[in-house]
């Protein structure tokens, strides 16, 4: 189980990593869901990064609409 939650913080610190990369190139202050969903394309490689942000949109958009 350790290892798991090892994998899944050291992945979101990478998004959140190249996400804030994004935003300080991009010259903006906040993260924005279009900086998430670019630095999961490029972290990524492929269909693996098409399915994860397809994935993400969808769950986002569910919890939003059941509150």
């Amino acid at each position: 189980m350790g290892i798991m939650n090892s994998f899944v913080g050291d992945t979101f610190e990478r998004v959140a990593s190249e996400a804030a990369k994004l935003s300080l190139y991009n010259k903006r202050r906040t993260i924005t869901s279009r900086e998430i969903q670019t630095a999961v394309r490029l972290l990524f490689a492929g269909e693996l990064g098409k399915h994860a942000v397809s994935e993400g949109t969808e769950s986002v958009a569910k919890c939003t609409s059941s509150k």
